[in-house]
């Protein structure tokens, strides 16, 4: 069954408009539809509001605390990094990993954040 249309008249001018809009904007929709899926997984982020509230953890701390395997952890952490949200510093052969952009992790979490620090 196909599905019609019931206006009578169609607005070019707002058509064209919006189309536009979209064409201006479409760069916007496409990054922030990849931040909401790498945000869109609970253990990433768990692992984001763990590193929030503590300046660096490794993968060890984060399987402990998230009771997950270092592996799985690992992954998630590659996720994050490759999307630049965390930074990595070596100790040794522990790897600490911390926010690099504490703001969107903020905006994510922001009240969340703000009942752990208190």
């Amino acid at each position: 069954m196909a599905i019609t249309c019931i206006r009578l008249l169609a607005d070019p001018l707002k058509i064209k408009a919006c189309r536009r809009a979209l064409a201006e904007r479409g760069k916007v929709f496409d990054e922030q539809a990849e931040r909401l899926q790498l945000a869109g997984n609970a253990s990433r982020l768990r692992i984001l509001y763990l590193l929030a509230i503590e300046p660096e953890l490794c993968p060890c701390d984060l399987s402990d605390i998230l009771s997950m395997t270092v592996q799985a952890v690992s992954q998630h952490l590659k996720k994050l990094k490759d999307a630049g949200w965390v930074s990595t510093r070596k100790d040794g052969v522990t790897i600490y990993y911390r926010l690099t952009q504490p703001a969107l992790i903020n905006d994510l979490l922001g009240e969340h954040l703000q009942t752990a620090a208190s």
